[in-house]
């Protein structure tokens, strides 16, 4: 998946701008990096594309992960794309949705151990109304 890609598949499932969906994006991948391990916030920025790898990489003296909950979560990337918690939620849910989908499975399944429940919750995938499976 390209930048652009991922990007406009953000803004396409939010609703949001292209401008907005672009601040959500790097708002989210940098608090998923505050939460994870620096070792699988690397793993995550070797595979998406290069102008978001920056977001989830941490310096060294965050070798590890800030232990924090969904309510945290949320307010992190609402701070940081300048929305309150209650439009965060949908919003980093799009960026993780549109990272599951940009990364190799096992990469996101790495991730996706190392988050507690209530972001865990988050990255699963969105059934689409009407369709069963």
């Amino acid at each position: 998946m390209t930048y652009d890609d991922f990007i406009a598949t953000v803004a396409r499932r939010t609703g949001h701008s292209t401008e907005q969906a672009t601040a959500l994006t790097y708002a989210t991948l940098q608090t998923l990096a505050d939460r994870i391990s620096a070792g699988e916030s690397q793993d995550l920025a070797d595979k998406v594309p290069t102008r978001l790898a920056d977001s989830l990489r941490k310096p060294s003296s965050r070798e590890f992960a800030d232990p924090f909950d969904l309510a945290e979560f949320l307010r992190r990337v609402g701070n940081r794309a300048g929305l309150d918690d209650t439009q965060a939620a949908p919003g980093a849910a799009a960026v993780l949705s549109t990272l599951r989908e940009a990364v190799p499975d096992y990469e996101f399944d790495d991730m996706r151990s190392q988050l507690p429940t209530g972001i865990r919750q988050m990255t699963e995938p969105v059934n689409t109304p009407g369709l069963s499976g």
